[in-house]
């Protein structure tokens, strides 16, 4: 079980580190970045509620979904069941086609 668990930690890490590093850099009203949804982390992670600075943030970028699910790098993050669940929990729609 802490083997399980040390696993998804570090799989989300990495994933956090690859995010960081593919995301665009604009300053724009609604610039897609997938960096500012980093407050969701732990609830995508432990499956907790996401707290509210979380929600903020998927509402802001939730015209992004379809843009990070076309990019491979990101698409085995933003297409997990738990990062579905954590919007829809914000009360965000995920997109079921892009």
């Amino acid at each position: 079980m802490k083997k399980m668990m040390s696993m998804k930690v570090v799989s989300v890490c990495a994933l956090l580190v690859m995010v960081v590093a593919l995301a665009p850099m604009a300053a724009e009203a609604v610039v897609c970045n997938p960096r500012v949804l980093e407050p969701c982390t732990w609830a995508i992670m432990s499956l907790t509620p996401p707290s509210s600075q979380c929600c903020v943030k998927v509402r802001e970028q939730s015209s992004c979904l379809c843009e990070y699910l076309r990019q491979p790098q990101l698409w085995p993050f933003f297409n997990s069941p738990n990062t579905r669940l954590v919007a829809s929990s914000c009360g965000v729609p995920f997109p079921n086609r892009c």
